[in-house]
């Protein structure tokens, strides 16, 4: 189903007037809505981003840090043009590779980003697992909770299936062309810790590179191997930091967070796995999303009688009926 968003981003216009009286107007202001699509890496935030925005007319703002870099795709592991079915992303291949691409940078750019998808009547969905770029937007902007209203969606794996999971991804990266990828940009003397290089899969691959072609077959195999192992256990190691900081998160903001339970997802195959993501996933986050839009009139409505009701000490139900 299809949702209209053609009247969420309007103010309701007042029920009542009371001449010389309270001007109801402020107490229609609807916040906007943001919606985030938050988890560990691999559990399908994207493909999900992309699917509610094919329910609800929506455009994508990515908070993934690494994938904010221009480059790479194989190995930040992006949205091809396919996947992206046609709707549009922000902040995703638009910073240069060398720059220091901060959280305060981030929340200049997701600010704005929300502010134009606003303007064209559309949902802001930001999803991607860089849970401190979020946090910086979420917590550290004071306007910016005062402006929106937030709603997480947060996709959750376990994480023994998901670390089962994440080696065969990383498999079909190195398939996919990974290795040549991380060669075309390797620098014996390069920076790690800056810029698009600190994506996992480029360090891991040093030795390897360094050594391919002054080794034996053998070596170079047994090389390479150990950096694919090494940006398998990194992945994991990850996606389990990115779990804790999820908690953190709920435990001391109290985000209003709608947990997506797809464990199940992940442990079927082709057609099944589509059936269950369609219904495990995407139905629910697509009710959550719905229910966000629908029901702002009803409550807006009900706060607003009650205000004039309390101001002119006129009873609930005769500000009501006067509205009727």
């Amino acid at each position: 189903m299809r949702l209209s968003l053609s009247t969420t981003y309007k103010q309701v216009q007042p029920l009542v007037n009371f001449q010389g009286g309270l001007n109801l107007e402020s107490f229609f202001h609807r916040k906007d809505k943001v919606v985030f699509v938050i988890g560990a890496t691999g559990t399908g935030k994207s493909r999900l981003a992309i699917d509610l925005a094919n329910q609800i007319p929506a455009e994508i703002v990515n908070s993934d840090k690494i994938q904010a870099y221009k480059g790479l795709d194989i190995v930040t592991n992006k949205v091809t043009e396919e996947e992206c079915r046609g709707v549009p992303h922000h902040l995703i291949s638009t910073i240069d590779q060398n720059s220091n691409f901060t959280a305060t940078d981030f929340r200049s750019h997701a600010s704005l980003a929300v502010e134009s998808i606003l303007g064209r009547g559309r949902l802001p969905i930001i999803a991607g697992g860089s849970n401190s770029y979020i946090e910086a937007l979420v917590n550290e902007d004071p306007e910016f909770r005062l402006r929106y209203e937030c709603c997480f969606l947060w996709v959750d794996v376990s994480l023994p299936v998901l670390n089962s999971f994440v080696s065969e991804r990383v498999d079909k990266m190195v398939k996919a062309g990974l290795v040549d990828e991380v060669r075309k940009m390797f620098k014996p003397n390069a920076d790690y810790s800056q810029g698009i290089r600190r994506a996992i899969g480029v360090p891991e691959m040093d030795e390897y590179l360094r050594n391919e072609t002054i080794v034996d077959q053998e070596a170079r195999a047994r090389l390479l191997g150990a950096a694919i192992e090494n940006i398998k256990d990194n992945t994991c190691s990850l996606a389990y930091k990115q779990l804790q900081k999820i908690h953190r998160l709920h435990n001391q903001w109290r985000w209003k967070m709608h947990r997506i339970d797809a464990t199940d997802v992940f442990l079927k195959r082709g057609e099944e796995a589509e059936e269950a993501w369609d219904k495990l996933v995407v139905r629910p986050s697509t009710m959550i999303v719905e229910k966000l839009l629908d029901d702002e009139y009803m409550r807006n409505t009900v706060a607003a009688i009650t205000a004039v009701s309390a101001a002119k000490s006129v009873p609930v139900a005769a500000v009501a009926a006067a509205s009727l």
